[in-house]
């Protein structure tokens, strides 16, 4: 599915790196500053840490470089030295200034902040030939190596990307959407699509295929996220808006202390999920508006046996102050979770649209396994939602009977408000692996056509909990 020569170097850079980059343990006093029986306090622990790394003011312009803002020079060298530039120099800001750049994929480096100007557009080529050779990255929660997110970082610490400008991937029904292999987003018979390279991808991870041996590219048809750190440290997104992109939107994967700050997502393509910490711990993301064509924001940590061969979870994650409008799920926790969830808190944020189905979503099935270990959600404004409030569902895709059960618990929401939704539970558990502990306090569901769902759930407490102005009643 690649050149001889692509498969050569994608094996001598995982001989290189895989063992370089191992994820350490928390900092035995970080670890103890996120103690304590209070979930808020622990959170208000968390925002305090995550603060973003800072740069010195050195600023290396592109066009200094060889960039020229016409939409048409291709920029790609012009913003690697200027970042090479940087980089070397000991850290600052790369600048791109008012104009509309075109790219292909750009690599960060330590102590290098990406800077995009109000009035800038970073257009990426829809080339995929731009995003060779291929790296190290997941797809769907599986390791492989690919082509290149939009932007990407390996091993780095200290990089950002910030600023007032666009980032336009320039994806659409006639450029990475139609991979999908979906005839709504320009995907006809006979042309090239991701199925049989993402059930080859999936098939390897399930026989323990080494990842060097996991390279796709050009053949496969397996679509780049948009923005990935990949095992960074130290990592800040802030002002940008990010729109058309060919898949995932920001991605930090195996990363820790991660800064997603007044960011503005939309695009409503395939798979377009708004932000995805997979495998990351100590995340904030803070005064985002999430419009997307998948789950607003989605926490993962790999899927099925590739998730529990790299078995690191994603924990101590905060979401605050957050608008939600399109999405399959506003809040999400899924569905590639194989390597467990634990210390997720989400407040004071707003969500409503015709086109978000569900509010708060956790996804799962016997395939996937994983734990949930302590969600905590309060102070939630949602409008109008097309599904459930909130779902938890073990019967998502595969559903049950394959031997990984997943183990979910420690759900607390309280504060909310909700003016229509089509329900406010449902929540579906295994016999033999029930949900446990959900607790709901002061949560008013507003308008509802049906009757919830609750099956296989021990220790669901309801305290002043209403729909449709009379306390719930659950079956």
């Amino acid at each position: 599915m690649l050149s001889r020569r692509n498969a050569m170097r994608a094996m001598t850079m995982s001989a290189l790196t895989m063992s370089a980059f191992a994820v350490p343990s928390l900092a035995p006093e970080i670890a103890h500053a996120l103690t304590g029986d209070d979930p808020w306090a622990r959170a208000d622990r968390v925002a305090a840490r995550v603060r973003g790394p800072k740069f010195p003011r050195r600023r290396f312009d592109i066009r200094r470089f060889g960039a020229v803002g016409d939409g048409v020079t291709d920029c790609t060298a012009a913003i690697r030295s200027a970042i090479r530039a940087c980089h070397e120099a000991g850290g600052g800001h790369v600048d791109v200034p008012e104009g509309r750049f075109a790219t292909g994929a750009v690599h960060l480096l330590s102590n290098v902040d990406l800077h995009v100007a109000a009035g800038a557009r970073l257009l990426f080529s829809t080339d995929p030939k731009a995003y060779l050779p291929l790296v190290l990255t997941r797809f769907e929660g599986v390791e492989l190596y690919n082509y290149s997110p939009l932007i990407y970082a390996y091993g780095q610490r200290n990089i950002a990307v910030t600023g007032q400008g666009v980032l336009d991937g320039q994806a659409d029904n006639d450029h990475w959407w139609p991979w999908k292999g979906s005839d709504s987003y320009g995907w006809e018979p006979g042309e090239p699509r991701q199925a049989e390279a993402r059930a080859a991808l999936f098939a390897q991870a399930e026989q323990g295929v080494p990842v060097e041996r996991r390279a796709y590219g050009e053949g496969g048809y397996l679509r780049p996220s948009f923005v990935q750190p990949y095992r960074c440290r130290d990592v800040l997104i802030e002002g940008v808006t990010i729109v058309n992109s060919p898949m995932w939107e920001i991605h930090p994967t195996l990363s820790e202390n991660v800064l997603v700050q007044n960011v503005t997502v939309e695009t409503h393509g395939p798979n377009n999920d708004g932000c995805n910490p997979e495998s990351s711990r100590m995340v904030v993301i803070r005064g985002c508006t999430f419009d997307t064509g998948d789950d607003c924001i989605a926490i993962k940590s790999g899927r099925n046996a590739d998730g529990r061969r790299v078995n690191v979870p994603s924990e101590y994650i905060l979401v605050e102050g957050c608008t939600f409008r399109d999405g399959h799920g506003g809040m999400t926790i899924g569905s590639e979770m194989s390597g467990g969830v634990r210390e997720v808190f989400i407040r004071d944020c707003a969500m409503s649209s015709p086109d978000l189905d569900i509010a708060l979503r956790f996804k799962t099935n016997s395939v996937r396994g994983g734990f949930i270990e302590g969600f905590h959600a309060r102070n939630l404004e949602i409008g109008q939602v097309g599904g459930s409030v909130i779902d938890v569902d073990f019967s998502y895709e595969e559903g049950p009977g394959h031997g990984f059960n997943p183990e979910v618990g420690g759900i607390d929401v309280r504060d909310v408000t909700v003016r229509t939704a089509r329900r406010a539970l449902n929540l579906r558990g295994y016999a033999d692996a029930p949900i446990r502990e959900v607790r709901l306090t002061d949560v008013d569901f507003g308008t509802t056509a049906e009757p919830s769902v609750v099956q296989h759930v021990e220790s669901l407490v309801l305290e002043n909990v209403l729909a449709n102005g009379v306390p719930l009643v659950v079956p």
